[in-house]
């Protein structure tokens, strides 16, 4: 049910005590809270900002509207963490409570200079006619937490771009700041722009150009662009909204993609010899993908588990979303691999050898082996009447595919009830990670990832294998 925009963009002031109270409590009655994947603690959760490291530890905000599940008066949510497993959440908010981002924080990144978070984001302004100034600013945030606004703006909206631009990522190229800034041209197609500090002043930003990376702009919009370096080739990850269909197959509303090129040319500016267009996941949740280099070169990813625009069922209990587990990208054989940074691994507490459970407590890791040569499938979330999560992987004609028709209650089924891909066809592993109401599919090492979205319903937890050999490992996750 939309919530009106009214309720979504009333002032943070002005909701009292007793609704702040009945919505934690409600929250509060949800059977799906997950336990090692960061959840808002009310509202709703989407897009990963500000992912960096800063002050010894990795700092990683989350986008939030904290009174329902509802894209509303944003702001960020500050988490830290030292192993990119545990995550904790601290008092640090980015509030819209500044002249340039009065109806909201939106999306942008951070980067440590001088012993200082610098954040970079777009500001929602609108005026009394609700047109929107989209302007990209800037803040400081200190090692205690304080934040502090720039005053000045640091990109204002271009002529050749309408209200959609935002989404600014920082990186560091060759000792060089540089930012990206996802943008809607005045034809309603979707591009990106360069920029670089001058000086590598992050209050002075001037435009290189429009980034040449084989886009075709049959998408009306590109959301979240971030380039990351892996193996020093340049990745560009982005969520092109309205890409048309013949240029990539995808299922969900709006696709996660990624193009892997050879080199960055600051000067033209170009992505030199981009691939194809690819899925970076091929689950029914994944989206807003953020992705730095951290400090020992590392290239790390999180994504938002969830989607613009689709209801959840937890929408009844006044949340909405959930983080990704941190993931660490490796390019092997021309292919893009993204697979859990291994601190993932401390989360086990009991290990057994695989087989069917009638039950679980909907917490656990499988690290799964599939021969070649038979068609495997497994049931996840299973219950005693054969419904469940259905993950069918065949090596016979080498193929993925995940089925949730069955798998608890239904939603968004309108973008169908089936996701799948192409491997090769040979032996294949999967290492599964099941959170409540959140899983997590890693193909191969990570060569093809699904992420989604399960809601099941009481005596939905068991593992059941339906056809084929499948052996491996089941650990118990704390």
């Amino acid at each position: 049910m939309p919530i009106a925009q009214e309720i979504r963009y009333r002032a943070y002031a002005d909701w009292t005590d007793e609704e702040i109270k009945q919505i934690k409590e409600n929250v509060a009655k949800s059977p799906w809270h997950t336990t090692y994947h960061i959840e808002p603690k009310t509202g709703l959760l989407n897009d990963p900002n500000g992912f960096s490291y800063f002050n010894g530890k990795f700092s990683l905000f989350y986008q939030n509207w904290p009174f329902g599940p509802g894209h509303g008066l944003k702001q960020w949510v500050h988490t830290e963490s030292e192993d990119l497993v545990h995550f904790t959440e601290t008092e640090t908010r980015l509030l819209p409570d500044h002249a340039h981002d009065s109806h909201g924080a939106y999306s942008g990144s951070a980067y440590e200079v001088d012993g200082k978070l610098f954040l970079f984001y777009t500001g929602n302004v609108r005026d009394e006619n609700w047109v929107r100034d989209p302007l990209q600013i800037g803040a400081w945030m200190d090692k205690d937490g304080k934040i502090e606004k720039f005053d000045q703006v640091l990109i204002q909206q271009p002529k050749d771009v309408t209200e959609h631009f935002r989404d600014p990522q920082i990186f560091d190229y060759e000792g060089q700041f540089y930012a990206i800034v996802g943008a809607q041209s005045l034809d309603k197609k979707g591009f990106i722009k360069l920029y670089k500090a001058v000086d590598n002043d992050v209050k002075n930003w001037v435009l290189v150009g429009d980034l040449e990376f084989g886009g075709t702009g049959s998408e009306y919009m590109i959301e979240c662009p971030n380039l990351v370096f892996v193996n020093n080739r340049p990745v560009l990850l982005y969520s092109p909204q309205g890409l048309d269909k013949s240029e990539l197959n995808y299922g969900n509303i709006y696709p996660n993609t990624y193009k892997i090129c050879q080199s960055f040319d600051t000067e033209k500016p170009e992505l030199v010899s981009p691939s194809e267009i690819l899925n970076l996941d091929y689950g029914f949740e994944a989206y807003a993908t953020q992705g730095f280099n951290a400090p020992d070169g590392r290239s790390l990813i999180v994504s938002w588990i969830g989607l613009p625009d689709v209801e959840y069922p937890t929408d009844d209990f006044d949340y909405q979303g959930a983080m990704s587990l941190v993931k660490e990208l490796s390019i092997k054989d021309g292919k893009l691999y993204q697979y859990p940074v291994e601190a993932i691994t401390s989360l086990r507490s009991s290990q057994e050898a695989f087989a069917d459970k009638d039950a679980t407590n909907n917490t656990y890791e499988l690290d799964l082996h599939f021969p070649a040569n038979q068609v495997s499938q497994l049931l996840l979330f299973a219950d005693q009447k054969g419904n469940g999560l259905k993950l069918t992987i065949d090596t016979n004609v080498g193929k993925v595919r995940l089925d949730r028709s069955k798998a608890g209650l239904p939603f968004a089924t309108d973008f169908g009830t089936i996701r799948e891909c192409s491997i090769d066809a040979k032996e294949t592993t999967a290492r599964i990670f099941v959170d409540k109401s959140v899983v997590e599919i890693f193909i191969n090492k990570g060569e093809k990832v699904f992420t989604s979205r399960i809601f099941p319903e009481e005596g939905q937890s068991g593992i059941h294998v339906l056809t084929g050999q499948v052996d491996g490992q089941y650990f118990e996750l704390n």
